[in-house]
């Protein structure tokens, strides 16, 4: 494609290709069901517990969760919402200060800081729903960051709802055992799993329908990307990222094209 407006129109393509929350989440209809409920039932309910969301980069696990928190924003306006990636913190101990700092106790590190916090979510107010993002950062010698977390909305009087995102399938098994043998059991789990083919089109296909130009990327170009991704990973991010270099590679061809063409017979 070339004439006016092409260079816009390879921009925009490109910008609704970019791994951002979408409007609408394809294929993900039943988790968010899952993740919806529970909030309904803990966070609204006032009942303590606890959700681990595990799946493999790119399925939607954190697009899923930031979708609900903005869609139920009104429902959960009485709870404390705190969201940490543990990415961002320096050790897996760094999330004790993190969480009080969001609820505005005096930051102290150490055993002191733990019990103050727990002491807190134990005390009377209202829910406090504690999502963690990428928390298999916090594995530690023991594990015991982990169970701290996870043991918390079992306590008498909790307040805490915890919600967990990792890539780890087993995380929980694995690491957090004996939280499987309390009385209340282990949290609540939700695996993401692959996209599927089916799924990676529609979303590429969702995505691109927002450009109203003339497509760029054909329908057999989508159906290529879509089945080498879903047989690799089904990550949707990588779907998307292959499409956005395909749209460079052909932006670059007809830039070229564009410079190279002759000039009309007697121009210079």
């Amino acid at each position: 494609r070339s004439g006016p407006g092409a260079g816009s129109c390879y921009q925009q393509v490109k910008r609704v290709l970019h791994a951002a929350v979408p409007d609408r989440l394809h294929g993900r209809e039943k988790e968010t069901g899952i993740i919806r409920q529970f909030l309904q039932d803990h966070v609204c309910g006032h009942q303590p517990g606890s959700l681990y969301i595990s799946g493999a980069p790119g399925t939607g696990k954190t697009a899923c969760m930031s979708h609900i928190l903005l869609e139920c924003k009104n429902e959960l306006a009485r709870s404390k919402t705190i969201v940490l990636n543990c990415m961002s913190l320096s050790s897996p101990q760094g999330v004790f200060p993190a969480v009080a700092q969001q609820l505005g106790l005096p930051v102290a590190t150490g055993r002191e800081g733990q019990q103050r916090l727990e002491k807190q979510l134990t005390a009377r107010g209202p829910m406090v729903l504690l999502v963690l993002d990428e928390l298999d950062q916090l594995e530690s010698k023991g594990q015991d960051v982990l169970y701290t977390l996870f043991e918390w909305p079992q306590l008498p009087g909790s307040r805490l709802v915890l919600v967990g995102l990792a890539n780890a399938l087993d995380l929980t098994h694995r690491s957090l055992a004996r939280l499987h043998t309390c009385p209340r059991g282990g949290p609540q789990l939700l695996h993401f799993a692959p996209y599927t083919r089916e799924q990676l089109t529609a979303i590429l296909q969702e995505r691109l329908a927002q450009v109203a130009a003339d497509p760029i990327l054909d329908a057999a170009a989508l159906q290529f990307c879509a089945r080498k991704v879903s047989a690799v990973s089904g990550d949707a991010r990588k779907a998307l990222d292959v499409c956005r270099r395909a749209v460079e590679v052909v932006e670059l061809e007809v830039r070229t094209q564009t410079l190279l063409k002759p000039l009309p017979d007697g121009e210079w």
